[in-house]
């Protein structure tokens, strides 16, 4: 189910115009990445960022923007698989921020499932995660 070279290569332009719109602010870029179907997801790190809809993910988006003086999102190591009009995404990302006046990096994990829709990769859900700061490495949860 890996995706092939053309595939990977058209999901991976949508990413990387996803991060540059971010990074840019800008709001109609990122919309327009976006299924524009009711049940589209944005899931972030807090615990209030289930966001359901176009409308949901746009309010998300603005208090990210309102809160986050600079962003930059660096792709690590990723994996496309694809299954018809279908693709998914499991990659680390590296975040650069600038919160409140205090520069921050950090590690975290991002799936997106992108569906095909007139002819471009759009997604219908992404999901980020911080890994958890009270797990060691090896452990289960405890």
């Amino acid at each position: 189910m890996k995706a092939d070279a053309k595939t990977e290569a058209a999901v991976m332009a949508t990413l990387n115009k996803s991060f540059e719109a971010y990074a840019t602010r800008d709001m109609d870029g990122i919309l327009a990445l976006l299924v524009p179907e009711p049940d589209v997801v944005a899931i972030g790190t807090g615990a209030d960022e289930k966001c359901i809809g176009l409308g949901e993910a746009r309010k998300a988006y603005e208090r990210d923007f309102a809160q986050i003086e600079v962003t930059s999102w660096q792709l690590g190591s990723h994996l496309i698989s694809v299954a018809g009009s279908a693709a998914w995404v499991t990659a680390d990302v590296s975040v650069n921020a600038k919160v409140a006046g205090r520069e921050m990096s950090f590690p975290m994990r991002y799936t997106a499932v992108l569906v095909q829709h007139d002819d471009r990769w759009l997604f219908a859900q992404q999901h980020t995660s911080l890994p958890a700061a009270v797990q060691s490495e090896g452990e289960s949860l405890r």
